[in-house]
């Protein structure tokens, strides 16, 4: 039986291979990535295809399968920012962006996975109200820190990080008629890797999934994070696992060094990220 077992796991895989092999090659045809009715259906079958649980390590998959796993990586982080772009330009242009933030079609999934990592987040922190929070690769449209800044963290300080400055004014734009959030959200046009003794003024310091798109860059922005931290202060980390991983890229507790890694939370269900929470050492790394 567990042979029989296998090889269905086998052929399961090579079917799932397949599929993802061939949505790919479909993207790379297209002349653009922005959202229309092509682009969206493509996205949509890669997500529903790899989203179901399953136990392959894209990370051992042949040189090949490697080389456009990379590449589709790279398509859905421009896919993803083009989208998020085109929704906080239309948020933008209402009076009250945030009365209508509903529209952008995976804000129930970001409401989702705002709970989730302020769950974990607070079974750790040391303040249950820290004053201050870095989000690095925030985007046009900072959908975490408006979630923890409206609905969990009603008094903290968002500083949200992002080398693209077009992005940023974007995404300041949809708080700006926010009384409150206007005065949280703040937005840097930085790159982090410049930022230095600054990183040691955040209790929590959020890396987004898509900075560093591969391995060799997601490592070196950690390695930075964890010569600048705070001692103490917490790293929450997006990663993901299983199939997922054609779609972001993967961190191990392996690639954590000067953290100690307290949890690692694989969703299940239409939260495509998993969740990792560091807690960087009190040792100078």
């Amino acid at each position: 039986m567990g042979s029989l077992g296998s090889l269905v796991s086998c052929d399961q895989e090579e079917v799932l291979i397949q599929n993802v092999c061939e949505i790919y090659d479909n993207l790379s045809t297209l002349q653009s990535l922005k959202p229309s009715k092509d682009v969206d259906a493509l996205f949509t079958r890669l997500v529903l295809t790899c989203m179901p649980p399953s136990p392959i390590d894209v990370t051992k998959l042949p040189g090949r399968v490697q080389g456009i796993r990379s590449k589709l990586i790279r398509l859905c982080g421009e896919a993803e920012g083009l989208l998020e772009s085109h929704f906080s330009a239309l948020l933008g242009s209402y009076s009250i962006p945030l009365d209508h933030i509903s529209i952008f079609p995976y804000y129930t999934n970001y409401i989702k996975l705002g709970r989730l990592e302020y769950t974990i987040m607070s079974n750790y922190i040391t303040n249950p109200n820290p004053s201050d929070i870095a989000f690095i690769g925030s985007g046009p449209l900072p959908l975490t820190s408006i979630v923890l800044a409206s609905n969990h963290l009603k008094t903290t300080t968002f500083h949200n990080y992002d080398i693209d400055r077009s992005a940023n004014a974007l995404a300041s734009n949809l708080v700006a008629a926010d009384p409150d959030l206007s005065e949280r959200m703040l937005f840097h046009d930085t790159d982090i890797m410049d930022v230095t003794t600054g990183l040691s003024d955040y209790e929590v310091v959020f890396l987004a999934a898509l900075v560093g798109l591969n391995k060799e860059d997601k490592c070196k922005v950690i390695d930075h994070l964890a010569k600048y931290m705070a001692p103490g202060s917490l790293l929450m980390l997006r990663s993901a696992h299983g199939a997922r991983g054609f779609l972001y890229p993967i961190v191990e507790p392996s690639d954590l060094p000067g953290f100690e890694v307290l949890a690692v939370f694989h969703p299940m269900d239409d939260v495509i990220n998993s969740v990792i929470v560091a807690r960087k050492s009190k040792y100078q790394y």
